[in-house]
């Protein structure tokens, strides 16, 4: 299957390995992977931040930066959710309507896309340890995701996946909310790390970028035992070692 491969801001500025990994994933289940150039952002931080005027703009660029028929993946909830839910508020019964609709019929998330529309779970991965799955808002809410990054998960060599105590919690990072209650923000992340720690993990795994990168700003300002890992950074990793 060929796909075009969408890169949300947050990989594309600090975590670019694993846009690098996701594309060996998706290679590795078979797919054609291409990758547009003329992408940017999805427009979520302006439609969040109630410009959405700016968020139209964005979002424009983005739906004609796709073709109607092209299966999109990204390795973020967050962003999929966006277009899928919220594009409807910016372009319902304007001159895109149809291409928005066919574009949002058309974009997954990665471990989505893997499991129900490729139905491959089993990469060779490698990692030692125990890990929690942390459900994003976005994936858990917006996307309904929550069985299938865990099934990839469950085929990964070394790894023992145990229950995050109150897993459907947000984990406080919430885009703006983060800047604007910081003290707030700040003790959900605790919060989450602490209910981790309690059963021992060695990992905190999850489909969205921003939500790590939060959680592993508080690990390391605490100097913590356990890291924070991308979906796709632990499905690519250790292949070499099967």
């Amino acid at each position: 299957m060929k796909v075009e491969l969408f890169v949300p801001c947050f990989v594309d500025q600090l975590f670019p390995d694993t846009a690098f990994n996701t594309v060996k994933v998706l290679q590795k289940a078979g797919c054609e992977v291409n990758f547009n150039p003329e992408q940017t952002c999805c427009g979520q931080p302006a439609f969040n931040g109630g410009f959405w005027d700016d968020a139209k703009e964005v979002g424009a660029k983005f739906l004609n930066t796709f073709r109607d028929d092209d299966v999109i993946v990204t390795p973020s909830a967050s962003c999929t959710g966006m277009v899928r839910n919220y594009y409807n508020d910016l372009f319902t019964n304007t001159t895109s309507h149809n291409k928005c609709r066919s574009v949002q019929g058309n974009i997954y998330e990665l471990s989505d896309f893997l499991i129900n529309i490729l139905q491959f779970d089993a990469f060779g991965a490698e990692l030692d340890g125990r890990a929690v799955f942390h459900d994003s808002c976005a994936g858990l809410r917006e996307c309904k995701i929550k069985e299938e990054p865990r099934r990839l998960l469950s085929k990964v060599y070394g790894l023992e996946l145990v229950d995050l105590p109150a897993g459907e919690t947000c984990c406080g990072f919430g885009g703006t909310f983060a800047v604007k209650f910081d003290a707030v923000s700040s003790a959900m992340a605790q919060q989450k790390v602490e209910h981790a720690l309690s059963v021992e993990a060695d990992y905190i795994i999850s489909t969205d970028a921003s939500c790590l990168l939060h959680l592993q700003g508080y690990i390391d300002k605490n100097n913590l035992p356990i890291k924070t890992y991308h979906l796709a950074d632990v499905l690519a990793n250790g292949w070499g070692n099967i």
